[in-house]
């Protein structure tokens, strides 16, 4: 099977359930664990965005034209609370509307330790799936984005706002209290929070009290020693498959990022 490159698509079920995309096709990854697998880096690459065929990408599988022009790899996605919109800046307003302003949840999440983080409401549980997420607990809704990053760097003062892929790439992360250590964030950030709700008006920051939401991945085995492949130095690359977690194939050979090789074609066989 040949395509281009997408990030790994995964379905909550226990386990979770993996496609890797090639083009318009999704190829069931977990009925692949415990086989060889090899995927080939056939040297073509096409824009994410406009379908250019280019030489190297930017943003995770952008041409340099769309990554510098297009709103959705400006640095305010990675740095909401830096969102310029208000100023007339936005590099595609429209844009902007439909997809920042809109419903966005702050969450806690546990895969290498607790960290805190951001995503569009319709994105629940598939960031938490693609961050590797053992357990994960939604704490805010709120009314754009920007509000969402303004309430994640409050909270970033006292836990960690990224995750080290490493550490949860080499075992499940040990099981943490959420409930408890929201309340305990809530405690302390009290001042920040009412402030950031009094700035942008009733309903813009909506406590929520669901449940964890624990999540299983399909893994074999872990690894011992983490050894990155890279398709761009090895063009083949083959492995017993061990498993899969977040956007990493698990391999006895190594570890293999794919969301870092979007826009690349590749023949993927089994």
């Amino acid at each position: 099977m040949q395509g281009q490159l997408k990030k790994m698509s995964g379905q909550l079920a226990s386990p979770i359930l993996y496609d890797l995309p090639l083009n318009d096709t999704k190829i069931p990854l977990n009925p692949f664990i415990g086989q060889p697998i090899k995927l080939t880096n056939t040297g073509k690459i096409l824009c994410l965005h406009c379908g250019k065929a280019i030489k190297k990408t930017y943003n995770q599988g952008y041409c340099y034209p769309c990554f510098i022009s297009l709103a959705e790899c400006d640095l305010c996605i990675v740095k909401p609370h830096t969102c310029h919109y208000a100023a007339g800046t936005c590099r595609e307003p429209s844009w902007g509307e439909a997809f920042c302003f809109q419903p966005h949840i702050v969450y806690l999440a546990n895969s290498s330790g607790i960290k805190v983080g951001i995503t569009r409401a319709t994105q629940i549980p598939t960031r938490w799936i693609d961050q590797g997420a053992s357990q994960a607990l939604a704490i805010f809704q709120t009314s754009s984005r920007q509000i969402a990053g303004l309430v994640e760097m409050v909270l970033a003062q006292h836990i960690s706002d990224k995750t080290n892929w490493q550490q949860m790439l080499k075992k499940t992360a040990e099981p943490i209290d959420l409930p408890e250590r929201r309340d305990h964030l809530l405690h302390l950030c009290a001042a920040e929070l009412a402030a950031i709700s009094e700035r942008f008006g009733l309903g813009a920051v909506e406590p929520l009290r669901g449940d964890v939401v624990e999540l299983a991945f399909p893994v074999s085995q872990y690894p011992t020693k983490i050894k990155s492949l890279c398709l761009i130095k090895t063009p083949e690359i083959s492995g017993i498959l061990l498993g899969i977690k977040g956007q990493y194939l698990l391999l006895d050979s190594g570890v293999l990022n794919i969301r870092k090789y979007t826009g690349y074609e590749v023949n993927f066989q089994a």
